[in-house]
Protein backbone atom coordinates (compact mmCIF):
# COMPACT_ATOMS: atom_id res chain seq x y z
CA UNK A 1 0.00 0.00 0.00
CA UNK A 2 1.17 3.63 -0.72
CA UNK A 3 0.15 5.09 2.62
CA UNK A 4 0.26 9.16 3.42
CA UNK A 5 0.75 10.47 7.35
CA UNK A 6 -0.37 13.88 7.82
CA UNK A 7 1.49 15.62 10.29
CA UNK A 8 5.05 17.00 11.32
CA UNK A 9 5.19 16.30 14.78
CA UNK A 10 6.74 13.38 17.45
CA UNK A 11 3.22 11.46 17.10
CA UNK A 12 3.73 11.31 13.29
CA UNK A 13 7.25 10.11 13.23
CA UNK A 14 6.30 7.51 15.59
CA UNK A 15 3.81 6.58 13.23
CA UNK A 16 5.90 6.12 10.33
CA UNK A 17 8.15 4.48 12.46
CA UNK A 18 5.80 1.83 13.59
CA UNK A 19 4.00 1.64 9.97
CA UNK A 20 7.00 1.33 8.04
CA UNK A 21 7.48 -1.87 9.78
CA UNK A 22 4.48 -3.34 7.92
CA UNK A 23 5.06 -5.94 5.43
CA UNK A 24 1.92 -3.92 3.73
CA UNK A 25 3.62 -0.77 3.96
CA UNK A 26 5.11 -0.04 0.04
CA UNK A 27 5.67 3.99 -0.48
CA UNK A 28 5.24 6.15 2.69
CA UNK A 29 4.95 10.16 2.58
CA UNK A 30 4.71 12.28 5.77
CA UNK A 31 3.33 15.21 4.85
CA UNK A 32 4.95 18.22 5.52
CA UNK A 33 6.55 15.77 8.16
CA UNK A 34 10.31 16.75 10.10
CA UNK A 35 13.82 15.63 10.00
CA UNK A 36 13.69 12.51 12.10
CA UNK A 37 10.49 11.28 9.60
CA UNK A 38 12.62 12.07 5.96
CA UNK A 39 15.04 9.50 7.64
CA UNK A 40 11.87 6.57 6.75
CA UNK A 41 9.88 8.06 4.66
CA UNK A 42 9.40 10.49 2.20
CA UNK A 43 8.38 14.30 3.46
CA UNK A 44 6.09 16.37 0.96
CA UNK A 45 5.84 20.18 1.93
CA UNK A 46 2.27 20.27 2.23
CA UNK A 47 0.20 22.01 4.81
CA UNK A 48 -1.65 19.53 6.91
CA UNK A 49 -4.83 21.93 6.58
CA UNK A 50 -4.28 22.63 2.83
CA UNK A 51 -6.68 19.96 1.62
CA UNK A 52 -7.13 20.67 -1.93
CA UNK A 53 -3.09 20.16 -2.31
CA UNK A 54 -3.51 16.75 -0.15
CA UNK A 55 -6.07 15.61 -2.38
CA UNK A 56 -3.98 16.33 -5.59
CA UNK A 57 -0.82 14.46 -4.06
CA UNK A 58 -3.12 11.41 -2.75
CA UNK A 59 -4.32 11.66 -6.63
CA UNK A 60 -0.75 11.58 -8.28
CA UNK A 61 1.12 9.44 -5.66
CA UNK A 62 -1.89 6.71 -5.67
CA UNK A 63 -2.19 6.55 -1.88
CA UNK A 64 -4.48 3.81 -0.46
CA UNK A 65 -4.28 5.18 2.81
CA UNK A 66 -4.07 8.28 4.63
CA UNK A 67 -3.43 8.38 8.91
CA UNK A 68 -4.70 12.29 10.34
CA UNK A 69 -2.17 13.12 12.82
CA UNK A 70 -3.06 16.17 14.18
CA UNK A 71 -6.55 17.49 15.60
CA UNK A 72 -6.80 20.40 13.77
CA UNK A 73 -7.32 18.95 10.20
CA UNK A 74 -9.98 16.59 11.40
CA UNK A 75 -11.76 19.57 13.23
CA UNK A 76 -11.43 21.60 10.34
CA UNK A 77 -12.83 18.44 7.98
CA UNK A 78 -10.44 16.48 6.22
CA UNK A 79 -12.67 13.60 5.77
CA UNK A 80 -15.50 15.49 4.66
CA UNK A 81 -13.30 17.13 1.62
CA UNK A 82 -12.31 13.59 0.43
CA UNK A 83 -15.56 12.15 0.95
CA UNK A 84 -16.90 14.69 -0.86
CA UNK A 85 -15.24 14.61 -3.69
CA UNK A 86 -15.22 11.38 -6.11
CA UNK A 87 -11.98 11.34 -7.04
CA UNK A 88 -10.53 10.87 -3.43
CA UNK A 89 -13.41 9.23 -1.48
CA UNK A 90 -12.40 5.71 -2.56
CA UNK A 91 -9.06 6.47 -0.22
CA UNK A 92 -8.83 4.78 2.97
CA UNK A 93 -8.70 7.30 6.01
CA UNK A 94 -8.30 6.70 9.44
CA UNK A 95 -9.35 9.93 11.46
CA UNK A 96 -13.05 11.32 12.15
CA UNK A 97 -15.27 14.05 9.95
CA UNK A 98 -15.97 17.56 11.18
CA UNK A 99 -19.07 15.55 13.54
CA UNK A 100 -17.05 13.64 15.02
CA UNK A 101 -13.85 15.42 15.58
CA UNK A 102 -15.89 17.74 17.62
CA UNK A 103 -15.23 15.13 20.43
CA UNK A 104 -11.55 17.25 20.79
CA UNK A 105 -13.44 20.63 19.04
CA UNK A 106 -15.71 21.42 21.46
CA UNK A 107 -14.63 20.95 25.62
CA UNK A 108 -18.74 21.91 25.60
CA UNK A 109 -20.26 19.18 23.19
CA UNK A 110 -17.71 16.89 24.23
CA UNK A 111 -19.16 17.05 28.19
CA UNK A 112 -22.90 17.06 27.21
CA UNK A 113 -21.54 13.91 25.33
CA UNK A 114 -20.60 12.06 28.16
CA UNK A 115 -23.84 13.36 30.15
CA UNK A 116 -26.09 12.55 27.60
CA UNK A 117 -24.61 8.81 27.49
CA UNK A 118 -24.10 8.20 31.19
CA UNK A 119 -19.94 7.95 31.01
CA UNK A 120 -18.55 9.06 34.35
CA UNK A 121 -17.71 11.97 34.63
CA UNK A 122 -17.10 15.54 36.60
CA UNK A 123 -19.79 18.49 36.81
CA UNK A 124 -19.07 21.19 34.39
CA UNK A 125 -21.26 24.15 33.34
CA UNK A 126 -20.92 26.31 30.08
CA UNK A 127 -20.19 30.14 29.97
CA UNK A 128 -19.24 33.14 26.99
CA UNK A 129 -18.54 36.32 27.88
CA UNK A 130 -22.15 38.35 27.83
CA UNK A 131 -21.79 35.76 31.22
CA UNK A 132 -18.82 36.67 33.11
CA UNK A 133 -21.06 37.74 35.99
CA UNK A 134 -22.79 34.87 35.87
CA UNK A 135 -19.40 32.37 35.88
CA UNK A 136 -18.16 34.54 38.68
CA UNK A 137 -21.68 33.98 40.45
CA UNK A 138 -21.05 30.29 39.81
CA UNK A 139 -17.52 30.04 40.53
CA UNK A 140 -18.54 31.07 44.35
CA UNK A 141 -20.45 28.37 45.03
CA UNK A 142 -18.26 25.76 44.04
CA UNK A 143 -14.99 24.64 46.38
CA UNK A 144 -11.70 25.45 44.55
CA UNK A 145 -9.61 24.26 42.79
CA UNK A 146 -11.13 25.12 39.86
CA UNK A 147 -10.83 23.94 36.13
CA UNK A 148 -11.17 26.03 33.59
CA UNK A 149 -11.63 24.95 29.66
CA UNK A 150 -11.48 26.69 26.88
CA UNK A 151 -14.28 24.77 24.82
CA UNK A 152 -12.04 24.82 21.40
CA UNK A 153 -8.54 23.93 19.98
CA UNK A 154 -5.84 25.72 22.42
CA UNK A 155 -2.84 23.49 21.47
CA UNK A 156 -2.84 21.51 24.41
CA UNK A 157 -2.65 24.22 26.30
CA UNK A 158 -6.33 25.64 27.10
CA UNK A 159 -6.69 24.04 30.49
CA UNK A 160 -6.26 26.14 33.36
CA UNK A 161 -6.24 24.54 37.71
CA UNK A 162 -6.97 27.29 39.67
CA UNK A 163 -6.16 27.05 43.98
CA UNK A 164 -8.46 29.76 44.36
CA UNK A 165 -11.86 31.41 43.73
CA UNK A 166 -10.13 34.74 43.15
CA UNK A 167 -7.70 33.25 40.82
CA UNK A 168 -10.22 31.59 38.76
CA UNK A 169 -12.05 34.51 38.18
CA UNK A 170 -9.39 36.39 37.29
CA UNK A 171 -8.24 33.60 34.70
CA UNK A 172 -11.71 33.40 33.38
CA UNK A 173 -12.06 37.01 32.14
CA UNK A 174 -9.05 36.81 30.80
CA UNK A 175 -10.19 33.69 28.83
CA UNK A 176 -13.31 35.49 28.13
CA UNK A 177 -12.96 38.62 27.66
CA UNK A 178 -8.96 39.47 26.79
CA UNK A 179 -9.57 36.02 24.67
CA UNK A 180 -6.26 34.56 26.44
CA UNK A 181 -6.65 31.48 23.98
CA UNK A 182 -8.18 33.43 21.04
CA UNK A 183 -11.56 31.88 19.84
CA UNK A 184 -10.55 29.00 21.40
CA UNK A 185 -11.99 30.49 24.82
CA UNK A 186 -15.14 32.00 23.36
CA UNK A 187 -16.53 29.71 25.55
CA UNK A 188 -15.04 28.24 28.54
CA UNK A 189 -16.14 25.57 31.01
CA UNK A 190 -16.24 25.95 34.65
CA UNK A 191 -15.33 21.91 35.64
CA UNK A 192 -15.35 19.72 39.14
CA UNK A 193 -11.39 19.08 39.85
CA UNK A 194 -11.06 15.63 40.58
CA UNK A 195 -8.75 14.69 42.32
CA UNK A 196 -7.26 11.15 41.46
CA UNK A 197 -4.14 9.90 39.18
CA UNK A 198 -4.49 10.73 35.87
CA UNK A 199 -3.88 8.36 32.37
CA UNK A 200 -4.83 7.94 29.12
CA UNK A 201 -6.40 5.29 27.47
CA UNK A 202 -6.24 5.12 23.57
CA UNK A 203 -9.14 2.83 21.21
CA UNK A 204 -8.94 2.34 17.62
CA UNK A 205 -12.98 2.31 16.33
CA UNK A 206 -14.75 1.32 12.89
CA UNK A 207 -17.88 2.91 14.63
CA UNK A 208 -19.31 -0.54 16.20
CA UNK A 209 -16.19 -2.01 16.95
CA UNK A 210 -12.89 -0.87 19.12
CA UNK A 211 -9.54 -2.62 19.51
CA UNK A 212 -8.32 -1.11 22.85
CA UNK A 213 -4.19 0.21 22.59
CA UNK A 214 -1.78 0.31 25.29
CA UNK A 215 -2.37 2.60 27.89
CA UNK A 216 -0.24 5.63 29.25
CA UNK A 217 0.42 8.18 31.46
CA UNK A 218 1.72 11.33 30.20
CA UNK A 219 3.44 14.69 32.23
CA UNK A 220 1.88 17.74 31.18
CA UNK A 221 3.28 20.25 33.53
CA UNK A 222 7.01 21.79 32.49
CA UNK A 223 8.50 21.66 35.81
CA UNK A 224 9.24 18.72 38.38
CA UNK A 225 7.28 17.15 40.28
CA UNK A 226 4.73 18.66 38.38
CA UNK A 227 5.03 22.30 39.12
CA UNK A 228 4.56 25.14 36.90
CA UNK A 229 2.33 25.73 33.60
CA UNK A 230 0.85 23.02 31.60
CA UNK A 231 3.01 22.29 28.32
CA UNK A 232 2.00 19.74 25.26
CA UNK A 233 3.59 17.03 27.13
CA UNK A 234 6.72 16.22 28.96
CA UNK A 235 7.00 12.72 28.93
CA UNK A 236 5.12 9.59 28.92
CA UNK A 237 4.78 5.77 30.00
CA UNK A 238 3.28 2.93 29.63
CA UNK A 239 1.86 0.37 30.80
CA UNK A 240 0.65 2.16 33.90
CA UNK A 241 0.96 -0.05 37.46
CA UNK A 242 -2.43 1.13 38.69
CA UNK A 243 -4.48 0.55 35.41
CA UNK A 244 -4.77 -2.93 36.64
CA UNK A 245 -7.48 -5.67 35.08
CA UNK A 246 -9.40 -5.18 37.43
CA UNK A 247 -9.55 -1.47 36.41
CA UNK A 248 -9.39 -1.78 32.78
CA UNK A 249 -12.21 -3.57 32.66
CA UNK A 250 -14.37 -0.96 34.71
CA UNK A 251 -12.98 1.60 31.71
CA UNK A 252 -14.09 -0.77 29.39
CA UNK A 253 -17.64 -0.86 30.91
CA UNK A 254 -18.31 2.47 31.91
CA UNK A 255 -16.43 4.25 29.10
CA UNK A 256 -15.52 2.77 26.05
CA UNK A 257 -18.43 0.72 25.22
CA UNK A 258 -20.90 3.61 26.21
CA UNK A 259 -18.60 5.91 24.24
CA UNK A 260 -18.81 3.87 20.85
CA UNK A 261 -22.83 3.32 21.64
CA UNK A 262 -23.23 7.47 22.27
CA UNK A 263 -21.87 8.03 18.83
CA UNK A 264 -23.70 5.14 17.07
CA UNK A 265 -26.82 6.27 19.05
CA UNK A 266 -25.97 10.15 17.85
CA UNK A 267 -25.77 9.45 14.37
CA UNK A 268 -21.80 10.53 14.31
CA UNK A 269 -19.70 8.20 11.57
CA UNK A 270 -16.30 7.50 13.18
CA UNK A 271 -13.45 5.91 12.06
CA UNK A 272 -10.06 6.69 14.11
CA UNK A 273 -8.58 6.95 17.20
CA UNK A 274 -10.78 7.88 20.31
CA UNK A 275 -8.08 9.21 22.97
CA UNK A 276 -9.98 9.45 26.72
CA UNK A 277 -8.19 11.25 29.09
CA UNK A 278 -9.16 9.40 32.78
CA UNK A 279 -8.64 10.23 36.52
CA UNK A 280 -8.71 6.82 38.52
CA UNK A 281 -10.44 8.37 41.84
CA UNK A 282 -10.28 5.14 44.29
CA UNK A 283 -10.17 2.90 41.41
CA UNK A 284 -13.27 4.44 39.25
CA UNK A 285 -12.89 5.76 35.99
CA UNK A 286 -14.05 9.40 35.28
CA UNK A 287 -13.63 11.16 32.21
CA UNK A 288 -11.67 14.87 31.81
CA UNK A 289 -11.76 14.62 28.13
CA UNK A 290 -11.71 13.15 24.89
CA UNK A 291 -9.21 13.75 21.69
CA UNK A 292 -9.74 12.38 18.23
CA UNK A 293 -6.75 11.45 17.60
CA UNK A 294 -3.10 9.78 19.53
CA UNK A 295 -1.91 11.16 22.07
CA UNK A 296 1.64 13.13 21.82
CA UNK A 297 3.92 11.94 23.29
CA UNK A 298 1.65 8.84 24.49
CA UNK A 299 2.32 7.80 20.77
CA UNK A 300 5.90 7.23 21.53
CA UNK A 301 5.44 4.67 24.41
CA UNK A 302 2.22 3.11 23.04
CA UNK A 303 3.10 2.02 19.76
CA UNK A 304 6.71 0.28 20.93
CA UNK A 305 4.27 -1.77 23.09
CA UNK A 306 1.86 -3.18 19.96
CA UNK A 307 3.10 -6.23 18.93
CA UNK A 308 0.97 -6.87 15.79
CA UNK A 309 0.88 -5.54 12.09
CA UNK A 310 -0.23 -2.16 12.72
CA UNK A 311 -1.06 -1.11 9.25
CA UNK A 312 -3.63 -4.22 9.13
CA UNK A 313 -5.24 -2.13 12.42
CA UNK A 314 -5.65 1.01 10.60
CA UNK A 315 -7.06 -0.61 7.36
CA UNK A 316 -9.76 -2.76 9.13
CA UNK A 317 -10.26 0.75 11.33
CA UNK A 318 -10.42 2.64 7.87
CA UNK A 319 -12.48 -0.35 5.88
CA UNK A 320 -15.27 -0.57 9.20
CA UNK A 321 -14.09 -4.33 9.46
CA UNK A 322 -12.67 -3.78 12.57
CA UNK A 323 -13.27 -6.95 15.09
CA UNK A 324 -13.38 -6.15 19.08
CA UNK A 325 -10.94 -8.38 20.19
CA UNK A 326 -7.17 -7.58 22.57
CA UNK A 327 -4.19 -5.83 20.63
CA UNK A 328 -1.16 -7.92 21.59
CA UNK A 329 0.84 -6.10 24.03
CA UNK A 330 4.55 -6.54 24.38
CA UNK A 331 5.20 -7.27 28.18
CA UNK A 332 8.20 -4.50 28.03
CA UNK A 333 7.66 -1.21 29.64
CA UNK A 334 8.34 1.79 27.43
CA UNK A 335 8.91 5.23 28.75
CA UNK A 336 9.84 8.72 26.83
CA UNK A 337 11.30 11.92 27.99
CA UNK A 338 10.67 14.85 25.48
CA UNK A 339 13.63 17.23 25.50
CA UNK A 340 12.27 21.29 24.72
CA UNK A 341 13.59 24.50 23.75
CA UNK A 342 14.76 26.66 26.45
CA UNK A 343 11.62 29.30 27.53
CA UNK A 344 8.67 26.73 26.03
CA UNK A 345 5.68 26.93 26.49
CA UNK A 346 6.16 30.41 26.31
CA UNK A 347 8.29 31.97 23.93
CA UNK A 348 11.72 30.27 22.46
CA UNK A 349 14.23 30.30 19.68
CA UNK A 350 14.24 28.11 16.96
CA UNK A 351 17.31 27.12 14.91
CA UNK A 352 19.55 25.53 17.41
CA UNK A 353 22.05 22.93 15.99
CA UNK A 354 21.13 19.63 17.45
CA UNK A 355 24.30 17.17 18.35
CA UNK A 356 24.77 13.81 19.63
CA UNK A 357 21.79 12.42 17.49
CA UNK A 358 24.33 9.68 15.80
CA UNK A 359 25.80 8.61 19.30
CA UNK A 360 22.07 7.42 20.55
CA UNK A 361 22.44 3.51 20.73
CA UNK A 362 19.74 2.03 22.88
CA UNK A 363 16.52 4.63 22.44
CA UNK A 364 14.45 5.44 19.84
CA UNK A 365 14.83 9.07 18.78
CA UNK A 366 11.12 10.37 17.81
CA UNK A 367 11.47 14.04 16.34
CA UNK A 368 8.63 16.65 16.95
CA UNK A 369 10.36 20.28 16.24
CA UNK A 370 13.14 19.51 14.11
CA UNK A 371 14.19 20.56 10.25
CA UNK A 372 17.30 19.49 8.25
CA UNK A 373 19.71 22.41 7.83
CA UNK A 374 22.57 21.38 5.37
CA UNK A 375 24.03 18.52 7.22
CA UNK A 376 22.54 19.51 10.08
CA UNK A 377 19.30 18.80 12.14
CA UNK A 378 18.18 22.17 14.02
CA UNK A 379 15.62 22.65 16.39
CA UNK A 380 11.75 24.08 14.99
CA UNK A 381 9.57 23.60 17.66
CA UNK A 382 8.87 23.76 21.61
CA UNK A 383 9.32 20.38 21.80
CA UNK A 384 12.40 19.13 19.81
CA UNK A 385 12.86 15.54 20.26
CA UNK A 386 11.21 12.69 22.58
CA UNK A 387 13.44 10.03 23.20
CA UNK A 388 12.23 6.42 24.56
CA UNK A 389 13.59 3.40 26.26
CA UNK A 390 12.13 0.17 26.50
CA UNK A 391 13.18 -2.99 29.34
CA UNK A 392 11.79 -5.43 31.51
CA UNK A 393 10.82 -2.90 34.24
CA UNK A 394 10.38 0.57 34.52
CA UNK A 395 14.15 1.29 35.98
CA UNK A 396 15.65 -0.27 32.77
CA UNK A 397 13.36 1.61 30.34
CA UNK A 398 13.87 4.83 32.67
CA UNK A 399 17.70 4.08 32.40
CA UNK A 400 17.79 3.48 28.84
CA UNK A 401 16.05 6.77 28.28
CA UNK A 402 17.90 9.13 29.63
CA UNK A 403 21.15 7.37 28.79
CA UNK A 404 19.88 8.52 25.64
CA UNK A 405 18.81 12.08 26.64
CA UNK A 406 22.57 12.76 27.89
CA UNK A 407 24.20 11.55 24.72
CA UNK A 408 21.64 14.13 22.59
CA UNK A 409 22.79 18.59 23.08
CA UNK A 410 22.00 21.98 22.00
CA UNK A 411 21.99 25.53 23.32
CA UNK A 412 19.08 25.97 25.83
CA UNK A 413 17.78 22.52 26.11
CA UNK A 414 15.09 21.38 28.96
CA UNK A 415 13.93 18.19 29.89
CA UNK A 416 12.32 16.59 33.44
CA UNK A 417 14.47 14.50 34.98
CA UNK A 418 11.34 12.72 37.11
CA UNK A 419 9.87 10.98 34.40
CA UNK A 420 8.19 7.89 35.59
CA UNK A 421 9.05 8.02 39.36
CA UNK A 422 5.61 8.66 40.65
CA UNK A 423 5.28 5.36 38.97
CA UNK A 424 8.04 3.76 40.71
CA UNK A 425 6.96 5.07 44.11
CA UNK A 426 3.53 3.68 43.14
CA UNK A 427 5.18 0.28 42.37
CA UNK A 428 6.87 -0.47 45.65
CA UNK A 429 3.78 0.76 47.17
CA UNK A 430 2.03 -2.44 46.12
CA UNK A 431 4.63 -4.83 46.36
Amino acid sequence: MNILIIGSGGREHALAWKIKQSTHCNQLYVAPGNAGSSTIAQNVSIDVEDFNQLGQFAKDKDIDLIVVGPEGALVKGIRDYFEADPTLNKILMVGPGKSGARLEGSKDFSKQFMVRNGIPTGKAETFVASQLNEAYTYLDSIQPPVVLKADGLAAGKGVVISPTVAEAKNVIREMLEEKKFGEASAKVLIEEFLDGIELSVFVMTDGKNYAILPEAKDYKRIGEKDTGPNTGGMGAVSPVVFADAVFMKKVEEKVIKPTIAGLSKENIPYKGFVFIGLMNINGEPFVIEYNARMGDPETQVVLPRIDADFVELLVATAKGELTSKPVPQKKEVAMTVVMVAEGYPGGYEKGKVIDGLSKVEDGLVFHAGTKSNGNDVVTNGGRVLAVTGTGATLDEASAAAYKSVSRIQWDGLYFRKDIGEDLKKWASSLS
